[in-house]
Order: C-alpha cells, then structure tokens, then sequence
C-alpha cells in the first residue's frame, strides 16, 4: 500500500517554484516508491493568510486517507499547526513533521489573522507522532521559536540540525528516515 505523504510549502514570492520545490525532490528521492508526496500550491504565497490557507488545507485534507503523513515548511508549518489544533481532520494523521515552522505567540511572531495557542498537548489529534526540525544556522526564523515549540508540544520529537539553513540546505534524509520509522 502506498503511503500519502502532503507537503505544505512556505510563504514568499517564487517559494513554490523556486524554493521549497528542492525540498520535495529530496524528500521524494528519500523515500521509497511505498511514498506518494503531494505537493499543493498554496494560495497568495507572496502575503499568507491565515484564513486562505485553512481553507486549501481543509480541501486537501479530504482526499487523505487514514495514516497520511503531514509535512509544512515554515509558515505553511505554523499555519498546518494551528489548523490541526483548532479542528480535527476526519482522517487520522500518521504524522505531523514541522520544518523550520516560526513560532506564533508569546517570545515567537505576532500574527494578527492567526490563533495564539500557547499549549498544543491537549489540542492536537491523540497520539499524532510530531517531529520539529531547525537548522542551526537558520537565518530566517530564529532557531530559539524550536525552544517555545517543545514547551508547547511536550513530547515532540525535537531535532537541531547543525550547518543547516532555513531550507535545512536542501537536504531532508533526517525527516525521510523518521518517516520511515513510523511504519
């Protein structure tokens, strides 16, 4: 059985084309042909907004089947976050995985179209396996919004990669393998 793996992308002008579609060459070549990777444009990704990307997501979620593996890069991170937390999917995630997700809140950004929540633990689907990563030498979003994502997220699996980017330079062998051993 083939397993569905969605990939939300980040935020800025040409990220879809230019950027985080390296990212999903990697993580396709990563993985096996047991893996679909989708890999939807999101809308306005020059200005995100909250509103507007809850809606694709929840579009999106329709077609998931039970296990699907989530995957958000960045903003489309925070912003598949805080969809989850604030209602649950009609399928069971098999996973979330966060890249380099800025965090939105008190000591992260301010965000005025998005919801503060402090404590995810109680939000997010029962048992959903998360995994956060961050390049230590992230230049983008400080790699101090990994510190306030592990005391929101107890339990999170919390992975610093060091020598890597905000792209996590390209290179998502770490996230392919955690991925794997979900399975």
């Amino acid at each position: 059985m083939v397993r569905q793996v969605l990939f939300i992308q980040g935020a800025g002008a040409g990220t879809y084309d230019d950027w985080d579609d390296k990212l999903v060459v990697s993580l396709r070549r990563e993985l096996d042909e047991d893996y679909t990777v989708r890999y939807p444009r999101m809308p306005n990704e020059d200005e995100p907004s909250y509103p507007a990307w809850k809606a694709a997501l929840t579009s999106e979620f329709k077609s998931l089947e039970e296990g699907a593996i989530l995957i958000g890069h960045s903003i489309g991170g925070t912003i598949l976050l805080h969809v989850l937390a604030e209602q649950a999917p009609l399928f069971e995630p098999g996973g979330l995985f966060l890249l380099a997700p800025p965090f939105v809140g008190e000591g992260g950004w301010p965000s005025e179209d998005m919801p503060r929540i402090g404590d995810f633990s109680h939000r997010l689907p029962a048992g959903l396996p998360v995994y956060l990563y961050h390049g230590a030498a992230d230049d983008i979003v400080p790699p101090a919004h990994l510190s306030l994502y592990a005391q929101a997220i107890p339990g999170a699996v919390i992975r610093t990669l060091d020598g890597r980017d905000h792209q996590l330079n390209n290179d998502l062998r770490e996230v392919a393998g955690d991925i794997r051993s979900l399975t």
